[in-house]
């Protein structure tokens, strides 16, 4: 006997993208609710007779009505049996949505902090698992573990953290996994999935976040395809389409900043949310204005950040007879009489944005 199971958890919908324009916050909210829609589309894609969602499928205890009426249809003639373990974001409450709303009967949603069962005795298996009733949680599995029975596998449905013990989020110890008796663990809580790992004769595994949200998630995200059978774990990380945050470093030294940057860009870059970080020498600071007007359109949002350094040479023309000569003569010998590291970088910054100022005739911010 074998299952195959799809593993999520942390899709986090109606997260508030704080960072982004209002229009654009709105559009990843929308996307979120068709990550939620994929859902059943890639568990019957994929042959998966259970989906393990292991906590903080919500945000907050607030969805916005769109999210809701999609969080109660989604799974709606779906083949494949559903578990969901409220997470911390969205733990179990008497007003929380997954009281209030009516969901299909293949749905099944943990309600309580004590582990229990469902029985799905036509797959030989028993999903395990427990809510979130607070935004904190102690150890959950603390003492526990299954009453074998032949002929049945049983895995855990949970929102946790394993390996530290001073965590408020359901702190797991590999101990308690080893002694569980369980086959297969499936967790939520961290956003990167971090291989499979075990305890004991106990598999257990997070798949991260479905989509990431901000720079801490950056990177391809997905779900776990999880086939059990007796003595015998096979899981494996299926990627999600998806928006994705990145960060890319471009050296700008004896370059354009502008040209460095497209260039630099891979493709399929449109799609994505980028955190560009300017480095190497420059003697001026990059002009964040023409960067934003180059990149318009070639990524969906754009955070910029200035770690150029200033030339060696900064101080080499401060002899000249010209306004920029004269400039850096007046800012050179503050420099010298600084009694301070921090006064002196403050000056270095002064005469590569007054350089900027005087090659681009209009007034430099930083980015």
């Amino acid at each position: 006997m074998s299952v195959r199971i799809l593993h999520a958890a942390d899709l986090h919908l109606d997260s508030p993208f704080e960072a982004l324009t209002l229009a654009q916050a709105a559009q990843r909210r929308r996307e979120q609710r068709s990550l939620l829609r994929a859902l059943p589309e890639l568990a019957q894609a994929h042959g998966a007779q259970i989906i393990l969602l292991a906590g903080d499928l919500l945000d907050s205890a607030s969805p916005y009505p769109e999210t809701a009426k999609a969080l109660a249809e989604t799974f709606a003639g779906c083949a494949s049996e559903v578990f969901l373990a409220p997470g911390n974001h969205d733990y179990y409450s008497a007003g929380a949505p997954y009281a209030r709303l009516t969901f299909p009967e293949n749905v099944h949603i943990f309600r309580s902090p004590r582990i229990e069962a469902v029985a799905l005795p036509e797959l030989g298996v028993r999903v395990w698992g427990a809510a979130f009733t607070d935004s904190r949680c102690p150890g959950l599995l603390r003492g526990f573990s299954v009453p074998k029975q032949a002929g049945l596998l049983d895995v855990l449905c949970l929102h946790g953290e394993v390996g530290n013990p001073a965590s408020a989020y359901d702190p797991v110890s590999a101990a308690e996994l080893a002694a569980s008796g369980l086959d297969y663990a499936a967790f939520g809580h961290v956003h990167r999935f971090g291989g499979v790992q075990r305890a004991g004769g106990t598999v257990y595994a997070w798949p991260g976040c479905m989509e990431g949200r901000g720079f801490d998630e950056t990177g391809e995200k997905g779900v776990l395809l999880v086939d059990v059978a007796a003595g015998d774990v096979q899981a494996r990380f299926v990627p999600v389409p998806g928006r994705r945050y990145e960060i890319l470093r471009v050296d700008v030294t004896d370059a354009d900043p502008v040209q460095a940057v497209c260039a630099a860009l891979p493709e399929g870059a449109a799609r994505n949310i980028y955190r560009i970080v300017l480095t190497g020498e420059t003697d001026r600071a990059p002009n964040p204005a023409a960067l934003r007007a180059a990149l318009e359109g070639r990524v969906f949002a754009l955070q910029l950040r200035d770690e150029t350094r200033a030339r060696r040479d900064l101080w080499a023309r401060a002899g000249e007879s010209t306004l920029r000569g004269q400039f850096l003569a007046q800012l050179k010998q503050q420099y010298d009489a600084a009694d301070s590291d921090r006064a002196r970088e403050t000056i270095v910054m002064a005469a590569r944005w007054g350089l900027a100022a005087l090659d681009h005739d209009e007034e430099v911010v930083t980015l």
